[in-house]
């Protein structure tokens, strides 16, 4: 019976540890300088590759000051995993000021990872005019899960209907072009008539002025 109650206990402080620590390795907070910036990616902290995720870090100065986006020039690189610093990142998402909770103007953006696998976010930042902090880069793990498929756009293909109206419209030039024979047969006679009635017109006033 003791066994089992401290088999039981052993178990319950496991369990305790592992809901402490899963939150902390999804939410980890990254400290450059005088920086902390905390990672939230949604949905859920899973993205997925394909689909638009909500991204944005809540950063602080020491002592728990909210740094906003406001007094930050920050930019945001996502890399892919393995990278060296001659790499460059797949994707520059431009950032947005976003309010969460108590996080007020805080950077976020909204990324679409290509595709699955390891990734990695840099954020850097340096302050504007009448803020005070130093310069910093965070780096942030991120792993992508399987998700919509990405490729190229094909080529379109024409629909029925375009080729039905491409059919259609070719139908009436067809027959402007079959018209236009007849047309030019009844053009000839018509100059012909027109030609007859003034030297009909000549001919009578010659004969009026001899008289």
């Amino acid at each position: 019976m003791p066994r089992l109650l401290s088999a039981s206990r052993s178990l319950g402080g496991l369990l305790c540890l592992g809901l402490l620590v899963a939150p902390a390795s999804a939410h980890e907070v990254e400290v450059s300088g005088d920086v902390g910036g905390t990672l939230h990616v949604e949905p859920h902290d899973n993205p997925q590759a394909g689909r638009t995720s909500q991204v944005w870090i809540s950063l602080t100065r020491r002592g728990g000051e909210i740094l906003p986006l406001a007094q930050c020039n920050c930019q945001l690189a996502v890399y892919s995993e393995p990278h060296t610093e001659a790499s460059s990142p797949v994707i520059r998402p431009p950032l947005k000021a976003i309010s969460t909770g108590q996080y007020q103007g805080i950077p976020g953006a909204e990324i679409v990872f290509p595709k699955q696998g390891e990734y990695e976010l840099e954020l850097s930042g340096t302050p504007k005019a009448g803020a005070n902090f130093r310069p910093f880069e965070l780096s942030f793990p991120v792993t992508v899960a399987t998700g919509a498929a990405t490729s190229a756009a094909k080529p379109a293909t024409p629909s029925p209907s375009t080729n039905s109206n491409s059919s259609e419209g070719a139908e009436p030039q067809q027959a402007a072009q079959q018209s236009s024979p007849s047309t030019s047969q009844w053009r000839n006679p018509a100059i012909i008539l027109v030609m007859i009635l003034v030297i009909g017109l000549l001919w009578t006033g010659t004969r009026r002025l001899k008289r």
